[in-house]
């Protein structure tokens, strides 16, 4: 007999709700997204790691730690600037 099963993916969000970690790992995930989006737009506009940095009025050791998928102890107002920077816009909403 076949057990029918619900979607991989919601059957892993209760997991992590489960063991106490669903908001820590979407926290992760997030600020993951968020750094590769930066880095993409950077490249696709030309944009050096320097250049970012002065543009921000920040150090290159600051852009790096934006940057990096691990860190999520980036303030929202650091990332506003950032986007704000490549001419985009950082999108936040409660769902």
């Amino acid at each position: 007999m076949i057990e029918k099963k619900g979607h991989v993916g919601e059957s892993f969000e209760e997991y992590l709700k489960e063991q106490g970690t669903l908001a820590e790992t979407t926290a992760i995930a997030v600020k993951r997204v968020l750094a590769w989006q930066l880095q993409q737009a950077m490249t696709e506009q030309q944009i050096s790691k320097n250049q970012m940095a002065k543009a921000m009025k920040t150090s290159r050791s600051q852009l790096d730690r934006i940057l990096d998928p691990d860190n999520d102890s980036i303030q929202l107002a650091t990332l506003l600037n950032a986007a704000r920077v490549l001419g985009r816009e950082l999108r936040i909403e409660l769902v």
